[in-house]
């Protein structure tokens, strides 16, 4: 019995992976509907690995990661990966020439290193402070990089041309994930990097149920919201449309009531 619960879920597995090459080569032949998405046949196909592949490993360990993780733990794990990021966003607005956002996010990161105990806790976003996302692929598009076509990563997801270009150079030089491939034992670095895997998997739960519940067609659904989402990160910092709210202002509007007018 426990050999055949062994087996069982690589057998699973295998099955999945099978179904999924089989839908990569069959959809090869769709046709585009989208200007943005001209390799729809093969990101169709990649979009269904890549879900076989969650559907048997990721999302029932990001399941059970948080039914027996408490919720103060599991905050605490994912302030520690947001300050990782906060140091690669605070690096990009400086590439960007963003200096109010350079100077904001490096605060976030040295008051919540020393007051929120090493990142655990989120003392600035309390404050008042908020997270301002940033990558390397905003970088490039606000230095007049086009998006190119959509395009589906292995195991990743979602991607551009340019947004691909921005994550192969930070897997090569810097990245979020650095100061963890920066460590020399070799199962604490794994083992950082799974939890990191897993946290950021679960983070996404919630928003994965809403998609299935009001998509008709989730690829369609998730690639529309995703090239609308990096256009608007890159039009807020280059004064286009469409741009996402800038919070980066120093002065705020003035909501205070008028003065009544004279009788």
């Amino acid at each position: 019995m426990k050999n055949d619960a062994r087996t069982a879920r690589p057998r699973r597995l295998a099955f999945a992976l099978t179904a999924a090459a089989i839908l990569v080569g069959g959809c090869a032949s769709v046709e585009p509907n989208n200007p943005r998405d001209p390799w729809e046949g093969y990101n169709r196909g990649m979009f269904a690995f890549n879900d076989a592949v969650d559907g048997a490993i990721l999302k029932p360990i990001a399941y059970a990661y948080r039914d027996l993780t408490p919720k103060p733990a599991r905050t605490c794990i994912s302030n520690v990966f947001g300050n990782l990021n906060d140091m690669w966003s605070a690096l990009n607005s400086f590439l960007q020439g963003r200096q109010h956002d350079f100077f904001n996010t490096l605060g976030r990161v040295l008051f919540n290193s020393t007051m929120g105990l090493g990142g655990c806790i989120d003392v600035a976003s309390m404050n008042g402070a908020y997270a301002i996302p940033n990558d390397l692929g905003t970088t490039l598009g606000v230095w007049g990089m086009g998006s190119g076509p959509y395009f589906v990563l292995p195991f990743l997801g979602p991607s551009t041309v340019r947004d691909t270009t921005a994550t192969v150079t930070s897997v090569a030089t810097i990245s979020p994930r650095t100061p963890i491939f920066a460590i020399n034992n070799v199962p604490v670095r794994n083992t950082l990097l799974g939890i990191w895997v897993v946290d950021a998997r679960e983070g996404l739960l919630d928003a994965d149920e809403i998609v299935n519940r009001t998509a008709l067609d989730r690829y369609s659904f998730i690639r529309d919201a995703y090239l609308q989402r990096r256009d608007a990160l890159v039009n807020q910092r280059t004064g286009g449309q469409d741009s996402v709210p800038d919070y980066a202002d120093d002065e705020l509007p003035d909501y205070s009531d008028p003065e009544p007018a004279a009788k």
